[in-house]
């Protein structure tokens, strides 16, 4: 019954406890508003909350995470010689169409964070029916193998840990 009236219970008291902490003011004025906001706000946009997440395979968890940081730091040091070193630049940037079979919504969120936190690439177009991702990457040698990477590397352990 109450996540019906408070769909974010804690969403609504953190706007409540910024708005009266950015106005500066207990006025009547302020406090109405402030609940007014904290009591409307999570109710006209609960639709756009993401769908609970339901998190398996503790260990796969774990793999992925040492395979994003393993991944990043190798993409770091290639962005660093390219930065240090221009002339060094194997091969020139392009995109990349990788073909996904990951649907779930949360899993998708994860992937689109990987590949921006990973030097070098770009989260660029997700199809509407979210079957294609297109990738922008720095140095782009052999796309299959991209595609390959990223689809065993990223895409498989997040089907595993969300699907």
């Amino acid at each position: 019954m109450m996540k019906k009236i408070l769909p974010a219970p804690l969403v609504s008291l953190g706007l409540f406890v910024v708005w009266l902490l950015l106005n500066e003011s207990l006025s009547r004025g302020h406090l109405l508003l402030a609940l007014v906001l904290a009591l409307g706000l999570p109710v006209m946009f609960k639709e756009l909350r993401p769908q609970k997440v339901g998190v398996r395979h503790l260990g796969t968890v774990l793999r992925l995470c040492f395979t994003v940081v393993a991944d990043t730091t190798v993409s770091n040091i290639a962005v660093l010689r390219l930065l240090l070193l221009p002339g060094t630049r194997r091969h020139p940037p392009d995109f990349v169409k990788i073909p996904l079979q990951l649907r779930d919504p949360n899993g998708l969120a994860v992937l689109a964070m990987i590949v921006c936190i990973t030097p070098g690439t770009v989260w660029a177009e997700l199809s509407r029916d979210r079957s294609i991702l297109m990738l922008h990457v720095l140095e782009v040698h052999d796309a299959q193998a991209i595609i390959e990477h990223v689809q065993t590397r990223y895409e498989r352990p997040l089907m595993e840990i969300f699907e």
